[in-house]
């Protein structure tokens, strides 16, 4: 069991989040993120795998120079 949200003592539950990054001359939005999300304040952690995950996303889309990159974490993890 994953420990209390040291926010507020809640219990953090399997959730989703939506991860935004600013590149400077653009944004990258990745909805339906994994997540642990206390029941309580609704505070949200993304755990490294995830992590690591979202930063190649990053990557990609500074590669790329994208203005605006929207992804769904569902489809990229198909």
């Amino acid at each position: 069991m994953k420990p209390a949200c040291p926010l507020c003592a809640g219990r953090r539950k399997p959730g989703q989040t939506t991860f935004t990054a600013e590149l400077g001359f653009g944004v990258v939005v990745v909805r339906h993120v994994p997540a642990l999300v206390c029941d309580q304040c609704g505070e949200e952690w993304i755990e490294d795998p995830v992590a690591a995950a979202l930063e190649a996303v990053v990557d990609e889309a500074r590669a790329k120079h994208s203005l605006v990159e929207v992804t769904d974490w569902r489809e990229r993890a198909a």
